[in-house]
């Protein structure tokens, strides 16, 4: 098993550069209303691309797909349209998957899932209390396809210095083994390149593969375009980070399927003594 990697990006070159490095999926990030100020005077990511952005992400590329974060549920006001058009508009432009962040009841999943009507696969961001609360009657609804855990907003929202506290707390695996048990694929968080990170990214990894996770995002600072210009070095960066990982992914691997050999040789042994 190897994660899903994404990337976020608007920019068509930067798009080929991480698909031809092994990214599967170009993420668009549409979502803006509300986030500046929620998160307060975090330095996180704020981006606000366009369906433009998408359908071009979309041209760009061949194997990847294009998944696209559209806005928080909202009806239309003077500046923006409403979520229903919003949608519409993001299926239209070539999606292949939508993804609904801060979600804060099960009805939002609802009309979330009523507007992409089965059109796109799905993707729900776990990533306010009230949604991580709600988790069990959000899997009894059909047609998620993904889960994500966004460890950011999540920790801000349950009052965390550092949003890795929630994979340290239990927290992040208590919400996978409740998707992992209804058989909805599930990710978190974000990995810098191997080295990298406040909390180094080869543990994150780690914890990944512990989890049952099958998809991350590639932070920002895995290749931080605000400042690596060059697109010789920007490559390189894809090429040898994206290596780094997996083959440490191979490694995580090598262990898990040590304790999987075992387990199924403890199961053959218990037989083979209780039939005789």
């Amino acid at each position: 098993m190897s994660l899903n990697l994404m990337y976020i990006t608007n920019r068509p070159e930067i798009a080929q550069i991480a698909e031809s490095s092994g990214v599967n999926r170009i993420f668009v990030d549409m979502e803006y209303i509300g986030k500046a100020n929620r998160q307060g005077g975090r330095d996180s990511v704020k981006n606000h691309h366009t369906v433009e952005d998408a359908r071009a992400m979309k041209q760009a590329v061949e194997v990847a797909d294009v998944l696209v974060r559209v806005n928080p549920i909202h009806e239309a006001t003077d500046e923006y349209c409403s979520s229903e058009e919003e949608i519409d508009a993001v299926v239209k432009a070539g999606a292949d998957m939508i993804m609904l962040p801060f979600i804060q009841s099960v009805e939002e999943v609802r009309q979330f899932l009523k507007f992409v009507d089965g059109r796109t696969k799905t993707m729900l961001l776990i990533e306010t209390p009230a949604s991580a609360e709600a988790i069990d009657k959000i899997l009894e609804i059909p047609g998620i396809d993904e889960i994500y855990i966004g460890l950011n907003d999540l920790s801000l929202g349950y009052g965390k210095q550092f949003m890795f506290e929630l994979l340290a707390d239990g927290t992040v695996e208590t919400l996978c083994l409740k998707c992992k048990i209804k058989g909805i694929p599930y990710g978190f968080g974000g990995i810098a390149s191997l080295g990298n990170g406040m909390l180094p990214s080869e543990y994150v990894i780690r914890e990944h593969y512990r989890l049952g996770s099958t998809c991350a995002i590639l932070s920002r600072s895995f290749c931080n375009l605000e400042k690596v210009k060059h697109i010789g070095v920007i490559s390189t960066t894809f090429i040898d980070g994206v290596k780094a990982i997996r083959d440490l992914e191979k490694e995580c691997e090598e262990r898990i399927s040590y304790f999987r050999e075992n387990e199924a040789e403890v199961a053959r042994r218990v037989k083979s003594i209780c039939e005789g």
